[in-house]
């Protein structure tokens, strides 16, 4: 899915014919630039994302993406730490930090007013393009990497979390963690190195919603992303075959236990992505609708919650399945839930329950847009994974046309129950 026909034309406008109306073009270093004019509210809302997430670490520097990432804030050429902070607050400006396996960046909300949105996005172009990485700041945001990293490894979910992706991704970076000792070797020159080789205009995406003329989304994505070196993408290794359903029990003092079952199953482009999305929503992921909560906790009072989900990456993403309960009963409510994944894979969904699924999925969908920041969250995900344009459109009709025998057919090929890894963290002694 990285590597794709070279676009068109640079500054090139493609338009979607939408309900969503996107405009799309490349930026004169090479970055995709993705935009929504909406005049309903004065803010704009931008995201920077980089082909840079934790599984770019090395993995003997395994949280080398997240460090670098904060350390951009940390001041740049012409602006201290605090010059920076002061900027944004002056102008009443916003910047979050998004970071997962397969994307680094900001989300910069600011008012759409000349001065302040000028302030805000003269900030954010001067951290993501000439970053300072003055040592004080370095060694600061190091050790507090460090230490949280060694609380992590004291917090049940947390260690659940990083046996479980060892498990599903042995050898692979999207299985790699953070650690103290992998934090501890890094230098100030590695971070300068992981940014230049990732904060790069061939691995950049800009998405801007909001307030501004199409012209002026332009020179906005030309501003952030002019001074990048353009750079050469990087396509991530795909995960090894299936394990053999290893189960792994840690010991911990903690009051429950911590139960995770998991798999590589879901890429952004995948032919199965629908019909695993609608079937997963009816095993786990539609609430107290679901099985699982229907047969763990309502039937049995076997967990407060239980759940699933798939994370679709540029990679075959997880499916996981967690929950917590008594360590008494670990072994019980494991069971059950192999047995509720087992009987949903072989059988599948009922026609009641996939017609709930539609309903709830297509009625719901709005709301996934009602906003500019979630907006602009969904348009990321456009951008990054380059998914079609009108990809907000087609996809309640995608979801409206799965049926019962792809659930089935998708569930019995990509989640066979017997290949799911577990890990249970605070079993009973």
């Amino acid at each position: 899915m990285r590597i794709l026909p070279a676009l068109l034309l640079l500054a090139a406008a493609q338009t979607a014919v939408a309900g969503v109306h996107i405009e799309q073009w490349t930026t004169q270093s090479g970055a995709r630039a993705y935009f929504v004019e909406t005049h309903a509210l004065p803010i704009v809302d931008v995201s920077v994302e980089f082909t840079a997430g934790s599984a770019y670490d090395p993995s003997e520097r395994a949280g080398l993406g997240q460090l670098t990432l904060s350390l951009l804030k940390g001041g740049s050429a012409r602006f201290s730490e605090a010059d920076v902070d002061r900027r944004l607050a002056d102008a009443g400006a916003q910047l979050r930090d998004n970071f997962d396996l397969d994307r680094a960046g900001f989300a910069l909300r600011t008012l759409s007013s000349g001065a302040e949105r000028a302030a805000a996005a003269d900030t954010l172009a001067d951290m993501l393009q000439a970053p300072r990485f003055a040592n004080d700041v370095f060694e600061r945001e190091k050790a507090r990497a460090v230490a949280n990293a060694a609380e992590a490894e004291t917090q049940p979910d947390k260690i659940a979390e990083k046996r479980l992706y060892a498990l599903m991704y042995p050898g692979h970076p999207y299985g790699w963690t953070a650690t103290p000792a992998s934090l501890g070797a890094i230098t100030r020159e590695d971070v300068e190195r992981h940014y230049r080789a990732r904060y790069v205009a061939a691995g950049a995406a800009v998405t801007i919603v909001g307030d501004l003329s199409v012209d002026a989304a332009k020179a906005l994505a030309e501003q952030l992303t002019s001074r990048l070196a353009r750079g050469a993408e990087t396509v991530l290794p795909p995960p090894g075959p299936p394990g053999q359903g290893e189960v792994v029990r840690v010991a911990h003092p903690s009051a429950q236990s911590h139960v995770l079952l998991g798999e590589a199953v879901l890429s952004r482009d995948d032919p199965d992505y629908f019909p695993l999305l609608v079937g997963n929503y009816i095993l786990g992921g539609g609430g107290f609708a679901s099985r699982l909560m229907t047969e763990v906790r309502s039937k049995r009072g076997l967990a407060y919650s239980v759940y699933s989900y798939f994370y679709p990456f540029a990679r075959r993403g997880p499916f996981e399945v967690g929950l917590q309960t008594r360590r008494d009963q670990a072994d019980e409510a494991l069971k059950r839930v192999q047995g509720v994944i087992a009987e949903f894979v072989a059988r599948g969904p009922t026609g009641a329950e996939l017609k709930a699924a539609k309903q709830s999925l297509v009625g719901g969908f709005p709301l996934r847009i009602d906003t500019n920041r979630k907006l602009l969250e969904q348009l990321a995900v456009i951008a990054f994974y380059r998914l079609p344009l009108d990809w907000l459109d087609i996809y309640p009709k995608r979801v409206e046309a799965v049926t019962l025998e792809q659930i089935r057919d998708a569930f019995a090929r990509r989640v066979p129950p017997e290949k799911l890894a577990t890990v249970i963290v605070g079993a009973a002694d």
